[in-house]
């Protein structure tokens, strides 16, 4: 019950008071774009670019912790479409979009937050681990995916898919923010006091204001939809991906600092991102709006179980 009230209640209330500031008319839905913009565009990509310009690479990026948490990461979209697909008899680019839904935890604005208060800031490393390779694979294999069933509906050839994907995965703001990250990391390139300290600064405000702007953001996501697809995509990301980075750490022999970033992470509830791939392509837009907003919910219990299975 205390990690209940000290680690995860003080994040969910600042999720929820964006949720009442929005529902209750004290916070405009304009401002809150605004404000989700100000974080996606600018203080989250500062936030993993300081992060990742000190990260030790050697130390944190290894095949243990990113195996462990990646296979847990795929192994749910591979259930998750094939579940949308043959349980419930969904389209090829539905179950997609569903098992994206599966795979995208919220592993930035849920998953620092969550480590942070539940093991202290020095425990982040291996979360950074994750999060650096989290959009780049997650939206790779997404839009990989959704561009092969496509080209193949159409009878395209495929030639341009790596160009596609390319184009839209270097359009966002969080990955460019880890590409200089890892440019400065490996160049030793420093950032004179003045620059660092106002990078610092943008930091300071990148998790309050995300955890804000996204109850403002669940505001808006009705429960609607098949409420069967959106059970069985809960239980996949909150249950069976954790369960198999779980599993996998044991067998890798993950440090119990490593199991705890890669297990928490995957139990994370799925991310905005799962409902904006699902808008961008125009499929099963009502699951994942409302999968997002239903596990957000759930995962308050569940990352409490979590946290006391862990060492």
């Amino acid at each position: 019950m205390q990690a209940l009230i000290d680690v995860i209640l003080p994040v969910f209330l600042v999720i929820g008071a964006g949720y009442v500031a929005v529902w209750r008319g004290w916070f405009a839905d304009a401002a809150v774009d605004g404000l989700m913009r100000f974080t996606q565009n600018f203080a989250l990509p500062c936030l993993l670019f300081r992060a990742i310009w000190q990260l030790d690479l050697e130390q944190n990026f290894n095949f243990a912790l990113l195996g462990s948490y990646y296979t847990g990461a795929l192994s749910a979209f591979v259930l998750g479409f094939l579940g949308a697909r043959y349980i419930f008899k969904r389209d090829v680019e539905d179950s997609i979009a569903i098992g994206f839904c599966a795979l995208f935890a919220n592993s930035l604005m849920l998953g620092l937050a969550i480590t942070e208060r539940a093991y202290g800031s020095a425990a982040l490393e291996p979360n950074y681990a994750i999060v650096a390779v989290h959009a780049p694979f997650c939206y790779g294999i997404g839009i990989t995916a959704m561009e092969v069933a496509r080209a193949h509906g159409r009878g395209e050839s495929m030639r341009r898919l790596p160009i596609t994907v390319g184009r839209a995965m270097f359009r966002n703001a969080l990955i460019l923010g880890i590409a200089l990250g890892f440019t400065f990391n490996l160049g030793g390139i420093d950032v004179p006091g003045p620059a660092a300290e106002a990078v610092d600064m943008m930091v300071r405000t990148a998790l309050p204001c995300a955890l804000f702007g996204l109850g403002g953001i669940l505001y808006r996501y009705r429960p609607e939809g098949d409420l069967r697809v959106i059970a069985f995509v809960c239980v996949v990301s909150l249950i069976l991906h954790p369960a198999i980075t779980y599993m996998m750490g044991r067998g890798t022999g993950l440090t119990t600092s490593e199991m705890r970033s890669a297990v928490l992470t995957a139990s994370m509830a799925p991310g905005v991102n799962s409902y904006l791939f699902a808008n961008m392509y125009g499929r099963a837009k009502r699951v994942a709006a409302s999968t997002v907003l239903i596990s957000t919910a759930l995962s308050i219990f569940t990352i409490w179980g979590w946290l006391h299975l862990l060492p």
